[in-house]
């Protein structure tokens, strides 16, 4: 369970479906990873709905009777959000807000609201503040007045509840003058990397929540913002780092998810710049989640999106000290022996084996476990790189020595 420190978390139920594309286990994995953002965003999961349908109903996306009780229950506990799990159309939206009378949220909403709540710097601010706004602007119609009655909150925050009086006209300028300040800065970030020299870099990406910025403070010795919330890090974070005496530019980049909003996409690929011009990268996955290789899936299409694909890269797979396969019975002839059995080292020998040599790692970052082959492993590949650069400077940096 998640533990909720916070005293007024705004009550909220979610809703999704099963489809045939969307199996029921896929369905709960999805709702899972809702609530964590939900939370996240400020919330507490009072009910989950579920409802197995051919597609999502294209006026109320769930059926008639299952929106009653979704309605009965909303009334009877007094919640104030129903989180859907899809991207919900503007029609949907409307209509739904006026069968529950409470507010209505899709999963893009919520994580572009989780965004405006993470954004520490103008620059952040004005990619996420983009992406809201192209979120709206197909959803202006009828929906103003729904945004007033219901003031702040989670999915609020933004344009949504400052600029309520705005009409098409006046969105639409507004991105264009926030494309324009982007331009200026990603000029200005473009001068900086120029002048961070010819050294190797190397960045950190994966899912979210999967330890990356907790990896950056151990090997780069800095004190990054790490937090078991989903969305912890938007703004990349580049640090020198070096590792015995070989020095090389380390970034931390913003997670990625399943469903991630289009506008987010677009309108952060300016920061994943990082992850384009990076000589290395650095996948880190979250070994103990039981879906890890849909993250990984996940992961790896995003990197195809922004041309990151084709880079060279070392799976390092992290939380080794929270793994747990689930227990299995070999008397039992019932049940089936899965994946969610797998010893670590019965992990290694599958398609993991195949990666390469020495290109998946194993570590906990947080108790430190396997750090110094991690180490060793980055080192090489860094010094290889960077020798082809700089053939001249090869015995500067020997083979590495073990740490104490």
């Amino acid at each position: 369970m998640l533990e909720k420190k916070d005293i007024d978390l705004e009550k909220a139920v979610l809703i999704g479906v099963i489809t045939k594309e969307q199996d029921a286990d896929q369905s709960k994995e999805y709702l899972d990873e809702l609530e964590f953002l939900t939370y996240t965003a400020g919330g507490e999961v009072l009910k989950r709905f579920t409802q197995k349908m051919d597609m999502p109903n294209p006026k109320t996306f769930i059926g008639k009777g299952k929106m009653e009780d979704v309605r009965q229950f909303i009334e009877d506990n007094n919640v104030g959000t129903a989180i859907f799990d899809d991207e919900l159309s503007a029609a949907q939206e409307r209509n739904i807000s006026k069968i529950l009378e409470c507010k209505v949220l899709d999963r893009t909403n919520l994580i572009l609201d989780i965004f405006a709540q993470r954004a520490q710097t103008s620059y952040a601010r004005t990619q996420v503040e983009l992406a809201q706004c192209e979120y709206l602007l197909p959803r202006l119609k009828g929906m103003w007045t729904h945004l007033e009655r219901q003031k702040g909150g989670i999915g609020m925050r933004g344009p949504g509840e400052t600029e309520i009086e705005t009409d098409r006209r006046i969105v639409r300028d507004r991105i264009t003058l926030l494309k324009d300040k982007i331009k200026t800065i990603d000029k200005q970030m473009s001068v900086q990397r120029g002048n961070r020299g010819k050294m190797v870099r190397v960045a950190l990406v994966g899912y979210t929540n999967v330890g990356k910025s907790t990896l950056m403070n151990v090997i780069s010795k800095s004190k990054v913002f790490a937090e078991n919330k989903l969305f912890a890090t938007l703004d990349t974070t580049v640090r020198k780092v070096v590792i015995q005496n070989l020095p090389f530019l380390l970034s931390d980049t913003v997670g990625f998810i399943r469903k991630l909003p289009t506008q987010l996409v677009e309108s952060f690929k300016s920061t994943l710049d990082e992850v384009r011009e990076a000589d290395l990268l650095l996948h880190i996955v979250d070994i103990s989640h039981p879906n890890f290789e849909e993250h990984i899936e996940s992961v790896n299409k995003i990197l195809g999106e922004i041309d990151g694909a084709d880079k060279p890269t070392i799976m390092v797979f992290n939380k080794i000290d929270a793994y747990q396969a689930e227990p299995y019975d070999e008397t039992d002839l019932i049940l089936e022996r899965t994946k969610a059995h797998y010893s670590l080292t019965e992990w290694k020998n599958t398609w993991m084996h195949r990666v390469g040599k020495n290109n998946a790692l194993f570590i906990s970052a947080l108790n430190k476990q396997n750090i110094n082959e991690f180490k060793k492993r980055v080192y090489d590949e860094v010094r290889e790189i960077h020798v082809t650069r700089f053939p001249y400077n090869h015995f500067l940096y020997p083979d590495y020595e073990e740490e104490s």
